[in-house]
């Protein structure tokens, strides 16, 4: 039987770059917990100038080691002096330590850049216990922000079992709601259908319909065989999504063609083509268990062309390739009444200045109620049959 390891035999560091740690003890560590956190995916970000001191997102990640020097645990964290790209809404606690004359930036934070998916945070040897290696690095990061003066922690997130291990006076958590879809058994889209109410499958049967009729057909495009040329399609369509709302993409189209080469097995793109023209795209990331809806975009408005190629395709593609579950990404009720259920998501939240954390720990109280009354009620908006 392993031994595991004791706490005090641990010595936490940090580095300016994931270029400091190995591909393959990071990788190691992660061990599949999802694609985004593997350091293909990390470095890329870093690479490209997505994740840098100019755009807001300094790398400043945790690595513990064992007294022998091994490398046993990494936990991504970044220096932030913004909160954009992270889908857990803290502005307003910004406006208000502004408002009050104090610095809200920088911060600290551990997430996945400009990815609002749920995974491991605290990617640690299975050698050690993680409840206690987790609590000995979260005082380990909030006695180095003391240090450097950062105004606050914020682990955007986490897996269930580590919002609890995180949870205490200190580090508050915070509940929000995301739609995911889960595949239960189904043998091909139409046995999904045949799971809804006869008002919903109608309805999407005949959004389907509408597309495929307008003369719109797919294509499916493997990472490794996604060309130059496909990329930059998709690069603009991915550029429309944000200049609808006046603002600029934070990533750029050499971030996406370098992941296409580094980790292909684990993203796919859908493309919408009407006759010899690619219309839309969507770019789709998996890992054996799970399929994850990250970004989209078309060249025009084609009626229900967006539900087509995010959700229906995504859909077909779990149930062909026996995926367990779609993450589609943030927010989105409209994905209610397509059979996306509503799942609870956690982050946890550490303030140096003890006034404010009081103030937003009983506003984080109230919203916890809140979530849990829109969670029940999306539930009750769910289309399928009744038992």
């Amino acid at each position: 039987m392993s031994r595991k390891l004791s706490e005090p035999s641990l010595r936490i560091s940090y580095a300016d770059s994931i270029e400091e740690i190995q591909p393959e003890d990071w990788n190691r560590l992660a061990a599949e917990t999802s694609p985004f956190l593997k350091h293909e995916f990390l470095l890329a970000l870093e690479a490209t100038g997505c994740t840098t001191r100019e755009s807001g997102w300094q790398p400043h990640h945790v690595k513990v080691h064992d007294l022998q020097g091994a490398l046993v645990g990494v936990v991504p964290l970044y220096r932030k002096t913004n909160s954009y790209g992270e889908y857990v809404f803290d502005w307003s606690w910004a406006d208000a330590y502004r408002s009050n004359g104090l610095a809200y930036y920088p911060k600290f934070l551990t997430a996945i850049p400009f990815t609002p998916s749920e995974s491991s945070r605290f990617l640690l040897d299975p050698k050690l216990s993680s409840a206690a290696t987790i609590r000995r690095i979260a005082d380990s990061v909030m006695e180095h922000a003391e240090d450097l003066e950062m105004s606050s922690w914020h682990v955007l997130f986490p897996t269930e079992e580590e919002n609890q291990c995180l949870q205490s006076d200190q580090l508050m958590s915070r509940e929000g709601c995301q739609f995911h879809w889960f595949n239960r058994g189904y043998r091909d889209f139409d046995d999904f259908l045949a799971a809804l109410s006869s008002r919903k499958r109608k309805n999407i049967r005949k959004e389907r319909q509408s597309v495929f009729s307008q003369g719109i057909k797919f294509q499916v495009v493997r990472g490794g065989d996604i060309s130059e040329t496909q990329w930059k399609h998709f690069f603009v369509f991915y550029q429309s999504t944000y200049l609808v709302r006046g603002m600029q993409g934070y990533l750029n189209q050499e971030f996406f063609m370098r992941i296409g080469q580094t980790m292909p097995d684990n993203l796919f793109l859908v493309l919408a083509k009407l006759g010899d023209q690619i219309i839309a795209g969507a770019l789709f990331f998996q890992d054996d268990k799970k399929l994850f809806g990250r970004y989209w975009g078309s060249l025009e408005e084609f009626q229900f062309l967006h539900f087509e190629t995010c959700f229906y395709q995504g859909i077909e593609y779990c149930i062909q390739q026996g995926l367990s579950r779609f993450d589609a990404g943030a927010q989105g009720e409209h994905k209610i009444q397509r059979g996306f259920e509503p799942v609870r998501t956690f982050s946890n939240h550490w303030l140096r200045h003890p006034s404010f954390a009081a103030a937003i720990g009983e506003f984080l109280q109230r919203e916890k109620d809140y979530m849990r009354e829109y969670r029940q009620q999306a539930k009750e908006l769910l289309p399928f049959r009744k038992s």
